[in-house]
């Protein structure tokens, strides 16, 4: 165990969310130095955005205190998950972190449309100011999706499950013990972990796995008139392709698949054209 090493933990569920306290209790356990803060409010599919809520030019941060952390220095921040991190790089909750860590989220994130997550956008924004980072999610769709008829009937039932029924220890192991890998890799690494929500004796691995092309569901227009559009939420027809994280999920494993932070396509070939062909352009 490594107590010199300070971890930040945030999430996009809020501050309040039950996914982040299991989060940083894994975190006190492997002996990290451990600053929780989070968005005050449910800020899910915020990516990387830098919003926050200011009065007078003031972001808001308040203190909280977080059930069986007692401690652990926690705050409520009116901030997208990766203002919040750029915050704390800049040392406004103590010491700027070593590592960053968020979740636990509540539903995969997985396939290309990680991009539109807030807990990978907090994760690779960390990355960008050269962070080790991992964001970790727990499956709340696939396992409930085999006796609800489908995805969707799952995620209709969401907002009436009870959060205190889901298996964040699940996840909170899985996370726990990758830690050790998660330090020793090279600066700026991202980790995107996905665990089903059964108990820990029922996970059947963890598996390294590539990115699906899709999301476990996809938006839709559902109408367009005059002036308007109505969106909708419609589960993926696509057949899952072995070895991607949505496919490993619906296997029972854990999944995790490092990500690359935004860079240079060095290898991309690029005729650019010459100064020239711009000659006499007014």
């Amino acid at each position: 165990m490594n107590r010199s090493t300070r971890v930040l933990i945030t999430n996009d569920d809020g501050i309040g969310a039950p996914g982040i306290r299991y989060l940083a209790r894994a975190a006190v356990e492997h002996g990290l130095d451990v600053v929780v803060a989070a968005p005050a409010t449910e800020a899910s599919g915020m990516s990387a955005a830098m919003t926050a809520v200011t009065r007078e030019g003031r972001v808001g941060v308040r203190p909280q205190e977080l059930a069986d952390l007692t401690g652990t220095p926690a705050y409520g921040v009116d901030a997208s998950p990766a203002y919040i991190v750029v915050l704390a790089s800049l040392g406004a909750f103590g010491p700027p972190p070593e590592l960053v860590l968020s979740g636990i989220n509540r539903g995969a994130n997985a396939g290309h449309a990680v991009l539109h997550s807030g807990t990978v956008g907090a994760a690779l924004t960390a990355a960008g100011r050269g962070y080790r980072a991992m964001a970790v999610s727990l499956d709340v769709v696939s396992p409930a999706a085999a006796h609800l008829g489908g995805a969707l009937a799952a995620i209709a039932a969401l907002d009436s499950a009870d959060d205190d029924v889901r298996h964040w220890s699940t996840a909170a192991g899985v996370a726990r013990d990758l830690i050790p890998a998660l330090l020793a890799a090279p600066a700026r690494t991202v980790l995107n972990l996905n665990v089903p929500d059964v108990a820990a004796a029922e996970v059947r691995g963890v598996r390294r796995a590539a990115l699906a092309d899709f999301g476990q569901v996809e938006m839709a227009i559902a109408e367009a008139g005059e002036g308007y559009l109505r969106t909708s939420i419609e589960e993926n027809g696509a057949r899952l392709t072995p070895g991607t994280d949505l496919a490993l999920l619906a296997d029972g494993y854990a999944a995790v698949t490092p990500l690359r932070p935004v860079d240079e396509a060095a290898e991309v070939e690029l005729a650019v054209p010459s100064v020239t062909a711009y000659a006499g352009q007014g």
